[in-house]
């Protein structure tokens, strides 16, 4: 049979209904473009989150403010780890600079702690010349969301609501969000020093972790927060 012959026959005669592909092909089609679809979705919000993460960490605000609030992080039995130390000197500076008349530490203490977060904190800025009067400590919160709360009913118990966040670079964007959630006019100017922006890897890691919580945080309005390590 020659070709010209095959077309012919192949040919649909007048009234024959067109073959309908089978619901199962659609179906595969379409799942394929939500699915893909959906990727490209997460895709796209976790690289802009994760791009916001490292935008606002490279931002060092000394607008003037009503306080200046420093971030809590690990001290064992009143000595601040490299991680809580660096924010303090952060701190410290801009205080020296009259970017605010009040610093506050906050965080509270795990199970078998002599200090609290906050308590450590106040000590060792007033061993660094910051008079004590100007320094509230706010002995609660385990968690970032759970500190920012409290730093913000402080400060409205004050009569207070513009704030500078100190902590570690990468945390910064998600501290502002919770702090302007919880009704502050807040910005950021994180620490240059210590374990959080050491090493490329660690600065990787940061960015990284603080994508997830702020995703999960933006969620569910629950804190999730990374534990450092007893090196750091």
């Amino acid at each position: 049979m020659s070709s010209a012959s095959a077309r012919i026959r192949t040919r649909r005669a007048p009234g024959e209904p067109i073959e309908r592909r089978s619901r199962g092909a659609v179906f595969a089609r379409w799942t394929g473009r939500l699915v893909s679809g959906a990727v490209l979705m997460v895709v796209v919000l976790v690289g802009g989150t994760a791009g916001r993460v490292w935008q606002v960490a490279r931002l060092i605000d000394e607008d003037h403010a009503d306080a200046i609030v420093i971030l809590g992080a690990a001290q064992y039995n009143g000595t601040p780890t490299p991680v809580f130390e660096a924010r303090l000197d952060q701190a410290s500076k801009l205080f020296s600079k009259g970017v605010a008349p009040l610093i506050i530490t906050v965080g509270g203490k795990q199970v078998g702690d002599n200090y609290t977060e906050a308590a450590a904190g106040k000590a060792y800025l007033a061993d660094a010349g910051v008079p004590t009067d100007r320094i509230v400590a706010v002995q609660t919160g385990s968690n970032t969301l759970q500190s920012i709360e409290a730093v913000a009913a402080e400060m409205k118990s004050r009569d207070l609501s513009t704030v500078v966040l100190v902590s570690d670079p990468w945390h910064s964007l998600r501290t502002r969000t919770m702090a302007r959630d919880a009704g502050l006019h807040a910005w950021t100017a994180p620490t240059r020093t210590g374990p959080a922006v050491y090493t490329r890897e660690s600065q990787l890691h940061g960015i990284i972790r603080e994508t997830g919580a702020l995703l999960w945080y933006q969620l569910t309005h629950v804190s999730a927060d990374f534990k450092y390590t007893a090196e750091q």
